[in-house]
């Protein structure tokens, strides 16, 4: 079957959505590290709605690990199909954004070339928490990260984004060129302070003189919010049916969708904001609600769903206690840590996202979000489980979902099968919790992880208790029975 390409837009139905540009006409403006499925069905999305207006605001999308997603959309002009999809039906649209694809393993000195040109005005990043080799407590440089070391010790091939960003500075301060803004589109509070917090550091580590050109660069904070499950193959055979042309990886996606930025890009930036971006002075508040209701919420009901045998998301929902659950979760635990929001409406927030997590036509699986829970977890749960005790509040449904991901990081579940946990700790917790049979033993061991837990945490005596009981409930009783106790 033919691929999708320029060549073969003309040829797809009348119904399927496509660029109002001309693609071949979009140069690069964004270098942007970690080009997933997230960033392809949300900030590339964006940017493809505004390109008519400016198409000087095209992507270079760089894979940091895998050539895989280069491999599949250079053949196809970078073009890819977003397909939004719920329970009333689905839309198909041809997104055209990213013009160029790189792998930074296989030639990190094209990345960096792209990086110090000129028009290379914002260099933005999805790259999970784990991607900023930074302590997820404390939010500062992991300095004995195997990548750090590397990139310090060999500045000019770097493999965190943390050395293709300094470098990248460092060649931009030689050629007498303005520094491109800094974007993280990562799920930590404080995105924006937190990687200027660690690329400082970083050039500190490595000069002194270039630390100083570093902490005035632009990092603005953001909060992003979309739910994209992984692709599967009978995603691409539906897309190939539907468009008559194959797409090695399009994208699947859900109809919301969710931007708020700190207006701070002294070279400019895309006019993010006439497709429905929000643009505000401070975006701290929507962060915290978004983390702390949606994530804590999603990865609560990831372990627990994943240890009941529920495959996705809407699987899990399906649970008998499931949603009592997440629903007294977050209206009775985690909304009274929230700030005040004036004008929003935080009921209307939490049904909405019940419904997003209820959507049958995203098969968003459990397994996907369980991923890397050490670096999640901090900014999730265990920040408002802080709040609960400050307050001498119950946290019993947060406990219970810090338990699971204790009970699923083992790597065994509840019928005794191995669990393929993905997580820059695995190995570590799988050390730790050798021989530990007890609850007691569990948790104590888990919680030496200073760097996850921090000290307040390992050292309170209320915490290890209902982290021990909500363990030992799902041990005696099972997921899925501790489920129906919500019911």
């Amino acid at each position: 079957m033919t691929r999708l390409s320029r060549q073969t837009l003309g040829q797809l139905p009348k119904d399927v959505g496509r660029p109002n540009y001309d693609p071949a006409r979009v140069t690069v403006g964004i270098v942007h590290l970690g080009i997933g499925a997230f960033h392809r069905a949300h900030q590339a999305a964006f940017t493809d709605a505004v390109l008519a207006q400016d198409p000087s605001w095209g992507i270079c999308g760089v894979s940091l690990r895998s050539p895989e997603t280069r491999d599949a959309l250079t053949p196809q002009d970078g073009l890819y199909t977003l397909k939004v999809q719920d329970g009333d039906g689905e839309e198909l649209q041809v997104i055209g954004s990213v013009v160029e694809l790189l792998c930074a393993p296989e030639d990190p000195e094209a990345v960096l070339r792209r990086m110090a040109d000129p028009a290379t005005r914002i260099v933005s990043l999805t790259i999970t928490e784990k991607g900023y080799c930074h302590n997820p407590a404390t939010g500062t440089l992991d300095e004995n990260h195997p990548d750090i070391v590397h990139d310090l010790e060999n500045p000019g091939r770097p493999r965190s984004a943390i050395g293709f960003i300094v470098e990248a500075l460092a060649r931009r301060k030689s050629a007498g060129t303005a520094p491109f803004t800094l974007l993280t589109c990562d799920n930590l509070p404080s995105n924006g302070h937190v990687l200027k917090r660690v690329v400082t550091r970083f050039a500190e580590l490595r000069d002194p003189a270039l630390a100083a050109l570093v902490r005035n660069v632009a990092s603005p904070s953001t909060m992003v919010d979309r739910i994209v499950p992984a692709t599967t193959d009978s995603d691409r055979s539906a897309i190939a049916a539907a468009l008559g042309v194959e797409d090695a990886w399009p994208v699947m996606t859900e109809p919301f969708r969710q931007w708020v930025i700190e207006d701070d890009f002294p070279v400019g930036r895309p006019a993010w904001e006439n497709a429905g971006a929000l643009f505000a002075d401070d975006v701290a508040v929507f962060e915290m609600m978004k983390l702390r209701l949606l994530n804590g919420s999603h990865s609560t009901l990831a372990y627990l769903g994943y240890l009941a045998g529920a495959e996705t998301v809407a699987d899990a929902m399906a649970l008998p206690g499931m949603e009592a659950l997440v629903e007294g979760l977050m209206r009775e635990e985690v909304s009274p840590t929230l700030p005040p929001l004036p004008g929003f409406d935080l009921a209307a927030y939490r049904a909405e996202l019940l419904q997003r997590f209820r959507n049958p036509a995203l098969r968003h699986r459990t397994w996907q979000i369980a991923m890397d829970g050490s670096q999640k977890l901090p900014q999730r749960l265990l920040g408002t489980i802080r709040d609960r005790l400050k307050a001498g509040a119950g946290y019993d449904r947060l406990a219970l979902g810090v338990a699971a991901w204790m009970r699923y990081a083992r790597g065994v579940d509840e019928a005794g099968r191995p669990i393929d946990v993905r997580d820059p700790h695995a190995a570590r917790i799988a050390e730790l919790t050798q021989g530990m049979g007890a609850p007691e033993g569990i948790v104590a061991a888990f919680l030496t992880m200073t760097d996850v837990f921090g000290t307040d945490l390992s050292e309170s005596a209320l915490f290890r208790l209902t982290l021990i009981n909500a363990l030992t409930r799902l041990f005696e009783k099972g997921s899925a029975a501790t489920l129906r106790d919500y019911t």
